[in-house]
């Protein structure tokens, strides 16, 4: 048997509350993906990240949900390097992770708030809003009055961009057994929804996340389809060579979160994607496998 230290961190905190709990495992190297499968169960967290050493960069991070390993993930990227910093094994600084979706920087400020780099868009393919109405109980005609398109964008997963009017945000019912297997028939990891917020609030977007294909019901903060949002916004609504923007998302679970993301464009189209937050770490679990 091994017993392996699992640290619990809540990624995208706002005011030292809310975020997301992940599962970072440092020195993960020896671990076999079977074992981090096991424990990534056994956490029960939409996430686990394990981290282990790289030739050629400075971390290697995989990323298990209780059901699958997944190619990356924003909230666990953070909650990793933030683990890092507190623990004194880096300072602040730029970093490279390397990952399934590829290799990925990493910058760490002073005061412990990480923003690391995502892929540059990919956008897939626009779908109709019918097909989106059953799934989360919104009139299709309600989404079609934004007059933005419902979207499939990948910045490290693909994740279903879909547009609400202002107030309905909280009241959509999703259909987990259809977005399942919706989700599986289209190859994307979820669906995330929004409503653009007023200017005087702060936020750019309330967020709501759903991806019951890998056993994530509801998830309160989302570091990579955050960063398709940010893309998609400055695809359909927002010009200029940088965009900043601050999404909320969890309020619905209880555990608001907050979210900065930024893309960098130029003539020829986006060049930088980059999300951003902080982490507070709140626990420690030995898991014994086999």
């Amino acid at each position: 048997m091994k017993d392996i230290e699992v640290i619990l961190v809540n990624a995208f905190i706002e005011n030292g509350s809310g975020g997301n709990p992940a599962g970072v495992v440092l020195y993960a190297d020896d671990l076999s993906d079977e074992e981090k499968q096991e424990i990534a169960n056994a956490v029960g967290y939409s996430e686990t990240a394990f981290v282990s050493q790289d030739d050629d960069v400075d971390f290697a991070l995989s990323f298990f949900t209780p059901t699958d390993e997944v190619d990356f993930c924003g909230h666990a990227t953070l909650a990793a390097f933030s683990v890092m910093y507190q623990k004194g094994i880096i300072t602040n600084g730029e970093y490279t992770q390397k990952t399934k979706a590829g290799r990925l920087g990493v910058t760490v400020a002073s005061n412990g708030y990480v923003v690391m780099e995502q892929n540059l868009p990919e956008y897939l393919h626009v779908l109709d809003y019918e097909s989106v109405s059953a799934l989360i109980g919104i009139d299709a005609a309600l989404l079609e009055s934004t007059q933005l398109p419902v979207e499939v964008i990948s910045t490290g997963l693909p994740d279903i961009i879909v547009p609400l009017p202002r107030g309905f945000l909280d009241k959509i019912q999703v259909d987990e057994d259809l977005l399942r297997d919706f989700s599986q028939q289209h190859q994307v990891t979820g669906m995330h929804v929004f409503e653009l917020c007023d200017e005087s609030s702060g936020l750019t977007a309330s967020c709501r996340n759903f991806a019951p294909l890998f056993g994530i019901p509801e998830e309160s903060a989302t570091g990579s389809a955050n960063g398709a949002l940010a893309c998609y916004l400055t695809k359909h609504l927002y010009g200029g060579p940088v965009n900043h923007f601050t999404f909320e998302q969890g309020r619905a679970m209880g555990k608001t979160s907050r979210l900065t993301a930024s893309v960098e464009s130029n003539e020829f189209g986006i060049i930088k994607v980059s999300v951003g937050g902080c982490a507070q770490t709140f626990g420690e679990r030995t898991i014994s496998v086999c």
